[in-house]
């Protein structure tokens, strides 16, 4: 029987669309189609929302071929021996993650694999590795991008579908969304492409009055990245500019244990005294990891951890943030050129990758306050934060 294909995406929008649904749908806990195009298809679901009957019902499908997708982090931390993870900076996850037998594992066991801070009932021996040759090429790798994307653990189960299996028809019997691999892949750079203003108003800020806040939205309607304008800066001199990733504990709710609070605050007020620029906040909590599992990392450095080693014991890279979206919407503002306020090279390597000119560094860093020495020590150590 000849298989039934997603359809090719036309269009940023049409690439939303498809994969806003379907981290909606995982977030939910569902389990969906994933299309590799002419490589097959293959059922995936977020292996922490994993229950039962979804093993149960994925393994009919499948035949019982069903593994657990791990990123490299997460599987060294397990004890696996794995390479380090390779590629681009600010490349999505497209290398093949560790695979694992999943066969006898139930709901909790696989939760356990995919969270570190999950409760264990005693020690657990580890599955074995799986080679993973009856999965369509790149639905592991899709599938945990897809988790990302979804701000869940970068873990999910992956299987394959029988040749002769319609996926259309299966999709259709069981109500379950698909969507391609390709277009998962694609997701975060039509996010970045697509974002247009949608609103702005006028902000007094204590100590900064004359302020706007401009708001920006990717087509899919997803969440807001905003740009606090203080004054009137103009495009024919480099702007003073700080990227700050939104820190829901620290910039509203003053935690101590970083110092984002004080970054941001900081630099409002550096740039009112300068007379104008922009602070622009982006929608990257937790180094890009989502608030959920900011949290999580946090209980992991209670127990020991520095700020990058508990988001890789999660399974994710050490800071999983993008400056593409920063970039464009530097572009829509119309700058090209900046004078950026921070102390992480990174930031001045993101925005130039993606063609602002950093025409200087501007240093940006506050002291320690009794709580967050350790976190800023390793920002120098491991981050090459400039402090």
């Amino acid at each position: 029987m000849e298989r039934q294909l997603a359809r090719q995406p036309k269009s940023d929008r049409e690439v939303l669309r498809s994969v806003d649904r379907a981290t909606a749908e995982l977030r939910r806990g569902g389990v969906l189609l994933l299309d590799s195009g002419a490589a097959g298809c293959a059922l995936i679901q977020a292996a922490e929302a994993a229950q039962s009957p979804d093993l149960a019902r994925m393994a009919t499908w499948s035949g019982g071929a069903t593994v657990l997708a791990l990123t490299r982090q997460r599987a060294r931390n397990l004890g696996l021996s794995v390479g380090q993870k390779t590629g681009e900076p600010e490349a999505f996850e497209t290398e093949d993650p560790v695979l694992l037998d999943s066969e006898g594992l139930g709901a909790e066991a696989i939760a356990e694999m995919a969270d570190p801070t999950t409760a264990r009932s005693g020690p657990r021996a580890l599955p074995s590795l799986a080679d993973g040759s009856a999965l369509p090429e790149d639905a592991a790798a899709a599938a945990v991008t897809l988790a990302k994307i979804a701000r869940l653990l970068p873990a999910a189960l992956v299987a394959p579908l029988p040749p002769e299996t319609d996926p259309g028809a299966l999709a259709a019997a069981e109500s379950l969304l698909l969507v391609a691999a390709a277009e998962i892949f694609e997701y975060r750079y039509a996010a970045a492409r697509s974002l247009e203003i949608v609103a702005q108003a006028r902000v007094p800020l204590a100590g900064a009055e004359e302020t706007c806040i401009v708001a920006f939205r990717p087509s899919d309607g997803g969440v807001e990245h905003l740009a606090i304008v203080v004054g009137q800066p103009t495009p024919d001199r480099p702007v003073l500019t700080r990227l700050h990733s939104e820190c829901f504990t620290g910039d509203l709710l003053g935690s101590l244990r970083c110092d984002c609070g004080e970054q941001l605050r900081g630099a409002i007020e550096t740039i009112a005294a300068e007379g104008a620029g922009l602070l622009l906040y982006l929608a990257q909590e937790g180094r890009g990891i989502g608030l959920v599992n900011k949290l999580r990392a946090y209980t992991l450095q209670d127990d020991g951890a520095d700020t990058y080693s508990a988001n890789e014991q999660l399974g994710f890279d050490a800071d999983e943030r993008v400056y593409m979206p920063a970039a464009e919407m530097l572009r829509l503002l119309g700058f090209q050129r900046v004078r950026l306020l921070t102390n992480n090279p990174r930031k001045v390597e993101g925005l130039t990758r993606h063609g602002i000119a950093v025409e200087q560094r501007v240093a940006h860093s506050f002291p320690a306050n009794g709580h967050n020495e350790f976190y800023l020590e390793t920002k120098e150590s491991r981050g090459g934060h400039l402090l």
